[in-house]
């Protein structure tokens, strides 16, 4: 990696730690529009911040401590949109049963990006 990761991570902890988490998507319950999607782990956002769909920073919480663990950059061929998903405090597990998620359809794809 490059000498500006170290950068990356820490402003991206000084965002989450100056921001309000809002889970709207708790772990178990299933997507609004795709039942068939069950959340593996809390989903939501982060209150006041902004991302390509003009909404909240979107979030992936695990049950580990609450620092970032990982981003996820994700594609999406039906929005057409490209966006970047924070995970906090997620273990192993987590991580690869919320990549197998965000990989479910042949129109979304996601890259995890470890810290």
């Amino acid at each position: 990696m490059s000498n500006f990761d170290g950068k990356f991570w820490n402003t991206l902890d000084r965002l989450v730690q100056a921001s309000e988490i809002v889970i709207d998507r708790p772990k178990g319950s299933a997507h609004p529009k795709y039942p068939s999607l069950v959340y593996p782990a809390d989903y939501g956002y982060l209150k006041n911040t902004a991302s390509m769909d003009g909404e909240g920073i979107d979030l992936w919480r695990g049950e580990g401590e609450p620092a970032v663990t990982a981003v996820l950059c994700t594609v999406d061929l039906l929005k057409r949109d490209c966006e970047i998903k924070i995970l906090l405090g997620c273990t192993e597990e987590e991580l690869a049963a919320i990549l197998k998620t965000q990989n479910r359809t042949p129109n979304m794809a996601a890259l995890l990006i470890r810290r």
